[in-house]
């Protein structure tokens, strides 16, 4: 950072700014203006608004608009498909200057390892990635992880530059019932920021969760639950995922009064997504056009987000803040023509600059060779438990039905789209299996499976068939991790994510590209949703109601504990 007696100089205009950016105009978000004016920087910080300025390098913008620098505050990179390098390729021409993740993905199948692989590229990458310690690994004692993260891990991580404070607390019940291993990592964190995770919470138990501590939350997926949480002193965080989709619902609430208790995350978001559609711009000129204020869209983005996780240098396009500015050409297309990271203009030379960190986790799924025997079901007299899945939620129904049996073992009924699942513990530790069914994919043949299955991340297979099932797992076995599609016995799509069976290795042009090869193979088999690898991912997350399913069988998420069966 230049002297400070630099920065009054060039802020006064003694000397040349270091970069000015002339004739464009700036939209103050504190009064909801427009201002014709230059933009003066030095160094990583703006020195100069509403006036003339001279600099070393001059950019002309006339006719563009400069916002400030976007920031994504909930996401887990891993879920990205790509590792944070390329991560930080693809999304910071986007405008998103500044991301919040929670390395829960990679901790859950690498523990501490992964923390410190994600502190180290954050180091590197333009973009600054803060990162939020994993506070539930495991997340939760219904399913098998391949690492445990206690206090005694993460204290060595807290004092770290990049890292914020204690990570999306799942464990809400553990909080209400005061779990003596939950209230140790928040006690321990008192007076940092604690991020949250309590969807559906309300009234009194809510009361009980938010006491100690806790103060943001991207889970609301109604007006209505915003609504409380805000009342009750939380930052509700609007989220559109490639899965989670709750911007729409949550509309009513961006109000130019709410503002400051809002902003944007994604929490979980492919390169093909983002290639076809965008990042945080992508949901600020959808906001927009819902009806949404400018004001409050670019709010929500940039300022209202910096404040609610003590990021006091950055949100304003303003003397004294931090240089992340994005130049668009209008409030409405939200558009990024040119991106600035701490006052350097982003583009491949300043990437490729970047010193790269070696991957870890490359040997992480040690799973045995599956037959179609693995995925036999017994007969059942009774209606069976069936996770229903909801087209854009996380949230699953537990829905029950009576299904058809042959033999001794209950069958799948592709007439009412209910399909088998089943999630195979891959760390090596116990080489469980739960199996069960799910209704809501569309597939009326072949299988799907994925070494991404949120949080534990065991190998997670749906399909019509034992055979293909097998033959989908044994697949992802010999990858050493990713996504693969099977049809009549044949391998169709696949794609290799042997960073800890979560991330690529390539570039992320080559994984959106594989991606959309990988969906096309998926709608082949009949899949009505358009994610259905990341929608697959979901199926294991047991602290998301109501019916989820583990390597250790089915969950009652609204009670907690595993179905006898």
């Amino acid at each position: 950072m230049p002297k400070l007696e630099t920065m009054i100089d060039q802020a006064i205009g003694r000397e040349p700014a270091d970069l000015v950016l002339k004739n464009g105009r700036f939209f103050d978000l504190v009064t909801g203006e427009l201002v014709a004016s230059d933009i003066a920087v030095c160094g990583e910080r703006i020195v100069g608004t509403c006036g003339a300025y001279r600099g070393t390098t001059e950019i002309d913008i006339e006719g563009r608009i400069v916002v400030p620098g976007f920031i994504d505050t909930h996401l887990h990179i891993e879920s990205s498909l790509v590792t944070p390098h390329e991560f930080d390729r693809c999304v910071l021409p986007h405008g998103v200057t500044t991301v919040i993740c929670d390395p829960h993905e990679i901790a859950n199948v690498l523990g501490a390892e992964g923390i410190r692989y994600f502190l180290d590229s954050a180091l590197e990458t333009i973009m600054d990635i803060r990162v939020q310690l994993s506070s539930c690994v495991p997340a939760t004692h219904l399913e098998t992880s391949g690492a445990d993260l206690p206090i005694e891990s993460l204290l060595p991580f807290r004092d770290h530059p990049k890292v914020i404070g204690l990570a999306e607390f799942m464990n809400f019940p553990g909080v209400i019932h005061k779990d003596p291993v939950a209230l140790a990592k928040l006690e321990a964190f008192q007076g940092g920021h604690i991020d949250g995770h309590a969807p559906l919470l309300s009234g009194a138990e809510l009361n009980g969760y938010l006491s100690v501590g806790i103060r943001t939350e991207h889970e609301c997926t109604s007006a209505e639950e915003a609504l409380e949480k805000i009342r009750k002193g939380m930052h509700i965080l609007v989220r559109e995922g490639s899965v989670s989709k709750d911007l729409q619902a949550l509309l009513p609430i961006m109000t130019e009064r709410l503002s400051p208790h809002i902003a944007l995350c994604t929490d979980d978001r492919n390169p093909l997504d983002i290639a076809e559609q965008g990042h945080l711009d992508y949901m600020v000129r959808t906001a927009i056009a819902g009806g949404v204020d400018p004001l409050v869209a670019y709010r929500a983005a940039s300022i209202s987000a910096a404040r609610a996780f003590g990021l006091q240098d950055r949100g304003l396009v303003a003397p004294g803040w931090r240089a992340d500015l994005v130049v668009v050409d209008t409030l409405e297309n939200c558009s990024a023509e040119m991106v600035f990271s701490a006052g350097r203009r982003v583009n491949d030379d300043l990437f490729a600059a970047r010193r790269t960190i070696d991957p870890v986790g490359l040997d992480s799924v040690h799973v045995r060779e599956l037959t179609p025997a693995d995925f036999a079901i017994p007969a059942s007299n009774s209606e069976t438990p069936v996770l229903g899945v909801l087209p854009g939620k996380i949230i699953t129904e537990h829905r029950r039905f009576r299904l058809p049996t042959h033999g001794n073992q209950t069958g799948i009924d592709l007439e009412r789209d209910i399909l088998k699942v089943a999630i195979i513990e891959r760390h090596g530790r116990n080489g469980n299996i739960g199996r069960g069914f799910v209704q809501g994919f569309g597939l009326k043949k072949g299988a799907i499976a994925s070494t991404v299955g949120h949080d534990s991340h065991n190998l997670c297979v749906i399909g019509a068939s034992d055979e293909d099932m097998a033959i989908a797992a044994n697949r992802l076995r010999d990858l050493k991790g990713g996504f693969v599609v099977v049809e009549d016995g044949v391998v169709t799509g696949e794609i290799a994510l042997p960073l800890a069976g979560l991330m690529s290795l390539e570039p992320y042009e080559t994984v959106r590209d594989t991606l959309y090869d990988l969906r096309q193979a998926a709608f082949a088999l009949g899949s009505t949703l358009q994610e259905p690898f990341l929608q697959l991912a979901f199926l294991p997350l047991p602290v998301i109601p109501h019916l989820k399913i583990s390597d250790r069988g089915l969950v009652d998420v609204d009670r907690f504990e595993l179905i006898e069966q």
